[in-house]
């Protein structure tokens, strides 16, 4: 009888290509738990944590690898819009979603620095699937097209 392998490195089983990965930032374990189960249906790897500086601290250590990130605005310690100018910090051209509760003119700013979209709770998942989808597509911002590290 032959052995099966769990395969860890983001690919998709019978398929070449690599998993999308986005990193979900959020207070509560639940809502992250959902998200997780969602977007991996979708085809989608899923990183979360629900504590900002860890969050920071993943996405530097792993940004080569996640295209995107979904980020709550109200957090422990740290709202999410300081989130946010952290990880324009490590990369200025970071796609992130605003998902949160509150009103839309809190996502206003952050787009004006930034931001790639906003989605505000409860939402639907066709809307959420739809929001990542565009985020991840779209084009990189004219302030940042300078060379990355590689």
């Amino acid at each position: 009888m032959g052995k099966v392998y769990a395969y860890s490195g983001g690919m998709i089983l019978g398929d070449s290509r690599q998993k999308e990965c986005i990193l979900a930032i959020d207070d509560d374990d639940e809502f992250l738990d959902m998200l997780k189960a969602a977007l991996e249906c979708y085809g989608f790897m899923v990183r979360t944590s629900s504590s900002p500086k860890d969050a920071i601290a993943m996405y530097r250590d792993h940004r080569q690898d996640i295209r995107l990130v979904l980020l709550d605005y109200r957090l422990p310690g740290m709202t999410g819009e300081a989130v946010f100018e952290n990880l324009q910090c490590l990369n200025p051209d970071i796609r992130v979603v605003l998902v949160t509760s509150h009103q839309e003119s809190v996502a206003d700013r952050m787009v004006a620095r930034g931001l790639r979209g906003y989605l505000q709770k409860p939402f639907s998942l066709p809307d959420l699937t739809q929001r990542v989808r565009d985020a991840i597509n779209a084009p990189v911002l004219a302030c940042s097209t300078a060379p990355s590290a590689a």
